[in-house]
């Protein structure tokens, strides 16, 4: 079975309305589980990164390592103390 996790609304016909389309490219029966949040937890999820920021993150990351400025993990503890 595979799973998809996408954040919709249920509208006041009662009918989800998905934020995005499934990557599904034919018709299929499908099980559908609801998880209904209190309000004041829909307004800000801090684990929920838009998608955009995680790519430019990724874009800036690959920028500096290719450009040198990265420190390679190896080297990262050089000169720290740890026990």
């Amino acid at each position: 079975m595979q799973a998809f996790e996408v954040m919709g609304t249920v509208d006041e016909k009662g009918q989800l309305i998905l934020d995005h389309n499934l990557d599904i490219n034919t018709p299929i029966r499908v099980k559908v589980i609801v998880l209904v949040a209190p309000q004041d937890e829909l307004e800000f999820d801090p684990d929920d990164t838009p998608v955009e920021e995680i790519k430019a993150s990724l874009r800036r990351a690959l920028h500096e390592m290719k450009s040198g400025q990265r420190i390679p993990l190896e080297k990262m503890w050089e000169g720290i103390d740890a026990e």
